[in-house]
């Protein structure tokens, strides 16, 4: 009996991710594989590219281009269509769904005379609600873990070909991806990786289903080395075609030959490691320890149809930063739709999937996907507003509370009254930059590692390389040293009261007493034609409770946040009140506070106004009060995984503006952005 090899390699960039980053793709990884597929063409496989890559190496590689171009003629690749900017597609309204697709889609007819009939699930994050829209796109089949099937009952053995499934009626064929071929292509030595496909052999029809990152040919720490200069993926290619058991096929040549499995009705759900990401830190931890005293042998038996993660969605919940976003291009798609604009294309773009969530790869983590992402969010607006002056109220972060924005010729400010009446989103727009893209630190369940993992890096494996979800990495001191969590979101305008202890150090380490209840706290809210204001009665607690007040009182001019403070309580002690503001910058190392370069902490004494120039945009903010204030700054680091190890990232500059205070303190003030 033969087994049909399905082979299909998915390829995919964030939009406007560095230029270096790519050029080491297709160094490392995309020309190699071409290159030796090239002299294959009778080796049948299938490939996902997202639209924005495809554009890149088309436009700086040619000739790696042409090499597609040739197999694709040749009969050796079936394209499969997606996203064209790889969004995460159950997140996306309906209508753009199908434009996404369809662009993607006509993109692959255009470029390789194909009509793609088979869909790369991104992420392979799975609800049935998308059926409709597929048969709508001409889909037929797309493909998702084994562990999907597992996830709804199914046991492993049987998951050698696909099965049907339906929405209202409408039908799309499953092919379940093994996690086996996962994790021995291009892992495990050649002859392993021939055992495990021809593993799959139940019956004449069986296949072995592979669809999985191209990256993992090159680009993957210790890949490109294993894959390439010690010929892996030639010895691979040529013994599958000497072997008379393996046969290559495309996924439409199985599909339309080959009868289904049957039924499966799966349910909303990713990959493992997914949905473990998903999880807040404890919960994952939680889950880990459960898989542990379960053992490995029964989980895999029978714990995996029980015994899982969060939703892709839980990213949301999760990560205010990645709500935002997702919350802002809906605002967005909606305007687009209801023809306040003709801003398809950026909208599209600022759909990408990369800057939404965190695992081993960087991805929320990463100012820079944070940055392009905002980037095409604020070119919808320009586009939508115009040269209009608005200020608008809106629940569209699903909180109960109102957020506002203020639109002007030069800024878009927004406010959210659920966090405090906190400045959340901060934009330039001649720049389409937001200065207030910061990251909050807070745990994550792979911090466990790094008070846990060996010192050196672990021995390679006899069969071949690890895989990045198993390899071990050195980890030093100053990292884990960078281990902070704040308990309160780093926005601007948040409000602590503390007293004379608060300095640069507690203020970095967020272990400063607090003893109001205004950082973290709803505020009532009030919107007029021209202004905004919150407020809060809330309290100072400090053996019991003083009734405190906060009122915040905002304005708005072209370039500039006028703002007015009053604070009210019956304390008979005196406190301190602290302003915060977190902001991000391109490019920490061209920042300068009152003309002297940023230094990772700080202290400024006997201030009325802080002057911050940002050189790579030629922005000064200025921030200028009434009554004089001690100025503490530090630059916000987050600690993070990728696929590399850990990694430092500066996510901001936080700024404690200090104000001594007995009963009342009354604050007058402008935030304001320049050119330098």
């Amino acid at each position: 009996m033969k087994t049909s090899l399905l082979l299909g390699i998915h390829m995919h960039q964030p939009v406007d991710n560095f230029d270096w980053v790519i050029e080491m793709g297709i160094k490392t990884c995309y020309e190699p594989f071409f290159e030796v597929m090239s002299r294959y063409p009778e080796f049948k496989f299938s490939v996902h590219c997202s639209g924005w890559l495809m554009e890149r190496i088309e436009m700086i590689r040619p000739t790696l281009y042409e090499k597609i171009v040739t197999l694709a003629n040749n009969g050796s690749i079936e394209f499969f269509s997606a996203g064209y900017y790889e969004p995460i597609l159950s997140v996306i309204p309906s209508s753009d769904r199908v434009s996404q697709i369809n662009r993607l889609n006509d993109s692959i007819e255009e470029r390789f005379s194909q009509k793609a009939q088979g869909l790369w699930l991104t992420e392979r994050v799975w609800e049935s609600a998308l059926i409709p829209d597929l048969n709508r796109c001409g889909i037929k089949y797309t493909v998702m873990d084994d562990y999907h099937f597992q996830c709804a009952g199914f046991d492993s053995e049987g998951l050698d070909g696909y099965y049907m499934s339906e929405e209202g009626g409408e039908p799309i064929a499953l092919f379940p991806i093994s996690q086996k071929l996962r994790y021995a292509i291009p892992f495990l030595n050649v002859e392993s990786a021939i055992r495990a496909i021809k593993s799959y052999n139940r019956e004449e029809d069986s296949a072995a289903i592979i669809f999985d990152d191209a990256e993992k040919f090159g680009m993957w720490p210790g890949t490109h080395e294993w894959v390439y200069e010690k010929g892996w993926l030639e010895k691979f290619v040529q013994a599958v075609l000497v072997d008379e058991a393996i046969e290559t096929r495309h996924y439409k040549e199985y599909f339309e030959n080959h009868r289904s499995r049957g039924i499966a009705y799966l349910p909303n759900v990713s990959y493992y490691e997914m949905g473990e990401w998903s999880l807040r830190a404890d919960d994952a931890l939680a889950l880990e320890a459960l898989k542990q005293e379960m053992g490995l042998e029964r989980y895999e038996r029978e714990g995996v149809k029980f015994l899982k993660g969060g939703t892709w969605k839980n990213f949301f919940v999760k990560y205010p930063e990645s709500n935002r976003l997702h919350k802002r291009t809906l605002e967005l798609s909606r305007a687009y739709h209801a023809g306040e604009g003709d801003f398809e294309l950026p909208l599209h773009k600022a759909q990408t999937n990369d800057s939404l969530w965190h695992g081993v790869f960087g991805g929320l983590y990463l100012p820079n996907l944070r940055d392009n992402a905002y980037t095409y969010l604020i070119e919808c607006e320009n586009i939508r507003y115009g040269r209009k002056k608005a200020l608008v109220s809106d629940m569209n972060e699903l909180d109960g509370y109102l957020k506002y924005k203020s639109v002007t010729s030069k800024l878009i400010a927004r406010f959210d009254s659920a966090h405090g009446g906190q400045l959340v989103e901060l934009d330039v727009r001649d720049k389409c930059f937001n200065y207030q893209n910061t990251l909050t630190r807070r745990k994550e369940a792979y911090h466990k590692k790094l008070f846990e993992a060996p010192r050196e890096k672990s021995a390679p494996i006899e069969e071949g390389i690890d895989t990045i979800h198993h390899s071990s990495v050195a980890v030093d001191d100053a990292l884990r040293d960078a281990i902070i969590y704040d308990w309160y979101l780093k926005n601007s305008f948040v409000d602590h009261i503390s007293d004379h202890n608060f300095n640069a150090q507690s203020f970095r380490h967020c272990n400063f007493y607090e003893y109001g209840d205004f950082a973290n706290q709803p505020f009532e809210s009030q919107m007029t034609k021209d202004s905004i204001t919150f407020t809060r009665g809330g309290g100072i607690y400090k053996n019991g409770k003083v009734k405190t007040s906060l009122s915040k009182h905002f304005t708005f001019a072209t370039d500039a946040i006028h703002f007015v403070f009053g604070l009210e309580s019956e304390t008979s002690s005196k406190y301190t009140y602290v302003m915060e503001h977190n902001l991000h910058f391109s490019n920490y190392e061209q920042v300068f506070i009152n003309n002297v370069p940023l230094e990772m902490i700080g202290t400024l004494e006997c201030l009325n106004t802080v002057e911050i120039i940002d050189k790579i945009l030629k922005k000064k903010i200025i921030i200028k009060i009434n009554k004089p204030f001690t100025l503490h700054y530090f630059q916000l680091q987050t600690l993070s995984q990728s696929e590399y190890g850990f990694d430092l990232s500066v996510q901001g500059l936080s700024m404690a503006l200090m104000f001594d205070f007995e009963t009342s303190l009354t604050l007058e003030g402008t935030l304001e952005i320049t050119r330098v």
